[in-house]
């Protein structure tokens, strides 16, 4: 059964599984106050150009992004977010559980535009009675966005101008960031990410880790006594050497870049191939998420052999698909999906 289902289901690099075994046995420090927690802080400083950058060490996705929004707004302030972003749809009300509402824009191929945000900041403030209504207390975005779209370095910085002229802080979701960095058709680079964010993450867990996030703060911003409240979620990790061994292995000699490279090299591979046999792609997608229309018939034959995310029917007779490369799809896994077709 070959599998294009999602960019996790591999456990991980090779290298990174050597590493945890060879520091097995190391009596160290908990709660991330490890060496090698330490020392993959300072690689990430180094790659994002951003020194003064204060970095946290989570297991998840979703439990990074509850904890960041909860520790950045005030009780009675909610998050800006695309329709389609993932605190928005998949993250089964996590935010919302904590608190504080998503305040929802329209969605563009999964991004937000810098006129709409500026049109709901100003119609918020314009309010009179806006002091009765959840306040807008920061924005999050996704990079790759849930459509495998990015942000271009005009958008990025239009929406930082925005959310500094409001005092917001401006949140990226990084879980497939290594998949958007190394795209062939991006101007965004990370120190890029690091100048215009207040803070985001670099996702490990679709990227190579066996699971863990790197939050980082970028602006002396980290909020007060940050460890107490990742506590609070039950989000801190005794163990945190786990999490400082994988990132400090994935930021050595580029690791994280390179695997990062492979999952584009692949889907390109798997894009030139669909294209040649005449298939419809929903969406342009430069990163490792492909979306690909299928009729019905073609789906569920598919199925048989290969594990595909379902996305959406835009009609009764289609049903789009996602298919997703990683840092460990092998060629010739992508020509063995494409003779099947």
């Amino acid at each position: 059964m070959l599998s294009f289902e999602s960019d996790y289901v591999e456990g991980a690099h090779e290298q990174i599984l050597q590493r945890l075994a060879e520091t097995n046995l190391e009596q160290l420090s908990g709660y991330g106050q490890d060496a090698y927690c330490q020392r993959a802080k300072e690689k990430i400083q180094e790659a994002c150009e951003c020194p003064e950058a204060e970095i946290f060490f989570l297991v998840g996705g979703t439990q990074t992004n509850t904890v960041a929004i909860d520790a950045f707004l005030k009780s009675y302030e909610g998050v800006v977010a695309a329709k389609t972003g993932h605190v928005s749809t998949h993250e089964a009300g996590a935010i919302e559980y904590h608190g504080h509402k998503v305040l929802e824009l329209p969605e563009h191929q999964g991004k937000i535009f810098g006129n709409e945000l500026k049109a709901l900041l100003e119609n918020f403030w314009q309010d009179e009675n806006h002091e009765h209504m959840v306040f807008p207390g920061m924005v999050y975005i996704s990079h790759p966005t849930e459509y495998g779209t990015l942000y271009t370095k005009a958008e990025l910085e239009e929406l930082a101008a925005i959310c500094r002229s409001y005092e917001l802080p401006l949140y990226l979701d990084g879980a497939r960031l290594g998949y958007g960095l190394m795209s062939r058709n991006t101007d965004v680079t990370l120190p890029m990410i690091a100048k215009y964010c207040d803070a985001f993450y670099i996702g490990g867990t679709k990227v190579g880790a066996l699971c863990g996030e790197a939050l980082v703060f970028t602006k002396k911003n980290m909020p007060g006594h940050f460890l107490a409240v990742v506590k609070q979620h039950g989000a801190l990790l005794a163990k945190g050497r786990l999490l400082g061994v994988q990132f400090d292995t994935l930021f050595t000699d580029e690791l994280y870049f390179k695997i990062s490279r492979h999952a584009i090299d692949m889907a390109e591979l798997l894009k030139e191939g669909l294209l040649q046999k005449g298939y419809t792609f929903y969406l342009e997608s430069p990163t490792n998420q492909q979306f690909v229309l299928l009729n019905n018939e073609k789906y569920q034959a598919l199925q048989k052999e290969v594990a595909m995310g379902f996305w959406e029917k835009p009609d009764p007779e289609h049903t789009v698909v996602r298919l997703a490369t990683s840092w460990a799809t092998k060629q010739e896994n992508v020509e063995n999906f494409l003779a099947l077709l």
